[in-house]
């Protein structure tokens, strides 16, 4: 007898499609990922040649890097600012097993042969060579293949695992991060909150791991392209993955619109301008400038009700701008923070440890008063969420 034919339901139809777009959508975020690392790991590998090895390496020296990212800059590459170059020679040398990875090993077109001989043919574990010679944690010696290192991990994580120094507080992250699949903002926050020592520390290890896992924040395939190193890498725009919802995007699109009409002195620069505050990349909404104020004027929206954290957040943005971006004539930057919860929306302006009584006065008739866009928000509310 013929199998009984099979027949989906609406609700099978439904699952199945979200399964296959859930999963193919996560593949293509690690498919991302491995290729951003495995170039960043190559970079590192030709600048640490090149240092060890190059023929005119006298003439750059100790400028060599610098030098190095103004010429890349100038044939269009993104991603080679010195510190970005600092960072993939370290990535390399802390972690040479990738090389040992299939992925890797399928580079090797990539990679001049005479580079290829100086690599190692086989890890340390794979040999059984574990004397007293110190070995990055980049191979299985610490229970951690270099393949598994690179499918789980994005690069994002190994700029952080690259600034531990010891090797066993390295690996210990490393299989933390893969067991509990942290986002990297988790790996930072686990890494400043003392986790290796407090776990070191703790009289039940295994309850202190629940506990962590429990409560940390995981990485989510969807949200891997918004990481900064792969705008650089696929030469996407902040403005083109950053908004948090479509509600937020198009409020944005309305709020520069209504700004620039206003005809007050509103000159746009920036969507999303991403900045580098430490080693932490930032992204602010809206940057203007004001040609009456002669200030730049930095916007942010928060879906969400007020709180301290950010108007702590937007004067951080205000004195990175104070300290990186004014110019002779300038007057330090005015923040505008917009929080909006439903129907409710609070305006706040933020000055960036301005003391100048009479600029307060004169910000304070130039720019949009207060309820003004309070008004402005709540209707654009109401109507996309209508529209919706």
């Amino acid at each position: 007898m013929d199998a009984k034919e099979y027949k989906l339901s609406f609700a099978e139809l439904v699952s199945f499609i979200q399964h296959v777009h859930v999963e193919l959508s996560a593949q293509a975020g690690r498919a991302v990922n491995l290729s951003l690392t495995l170039r960043n790991w190559l970079i590192g590998l030709y600048i640490a040649e090149y240092e060890q090895k190059g023929t005119d390496r006298a003439e750059y020296g100790a400028r060599l890097l610098e030098n190095l990212s103004s010429r890349l800059g100038e044939i269009g590459l993104d991603g080679v600012a010195p510190r970005s170059l600092r960072q993939y020679r370290q990535f390399y040398l802390i972690y040479p097993g990738i090389w040992q990875t299939p992925s890797a090993k399928s580079l090797q077109s990539l990679i001049p042969s005479s580079i290829r001989q100086t690599l190692p043919a086989k890890s340390p574990s794979d040999s059984g060579d574990t004397g007293s010679r110190k070995t990055p944690t980049t191979t299985t010696q610490f229970g951690i293949p270099a393949a598994e290192l690179i499918q789980k991990l994005s690069f994002s994580h190994f700029t952080e695992l690259i600034t531990i120094d010891d090797d066993v507080k390295r690996a210990f992250y490393e299989i933390e991060c893969i067991r509990g699949n942290w986002s990297v903002r988790d790996l930072k926050r686990q890494v400043s909150s003392l986790y290796y020592e407090r776990s070191g520390l703790s009289k039940d290890k295994i309850k202190l791991a629940k506990l962590t896992q429990k409560g940390a924040e995981t990485a989510e395939p969807k949200l891997a392209i918004r990481d900064p190193y792969i705008f650089e890498f696929l030469g996407l725009k902040p403005k083109e993955v950053m908004s948090e919802s479509h509600l937020e995007e198009q409020l944005l699109d309305k709020l520069q619109e209504f700004l620039l009409e206003l005809g007050h002195g509103f000159c746009f620069e920036a969507r999303q301008k991403r900045i580098l505050i430490g080693d932490t990349h930032n992204f602010v909404d809206l940057v203007f400038y004001h040609r009456v104020l002669k200030c730049h004027v930095l916007v942010e929206l928060k879906l969400e009700h007020f709180s301290h954290e950010n108007i702590g957040q937007l004067n951080t943005y205000l004195s990175w701008y104070k300290k990186n971006m004014m110019t002779e004539g300038d007057n330090p930057p005015i923040g505008i923070l917009l929080c909006t919860h439903r129907d409710r929306t609070l305006v706040e302006y933020a000055l960036a440890g301005m003391d100048n009584g009479l600029f307060v006065s004169k910000y304070q008739l130039e720019l949009p008063k207060k309820e003004d866009m309070q008004r402005f928000i709540e209707k654009k509310v109401r109507e996309i969420n209508f529209n919706e």
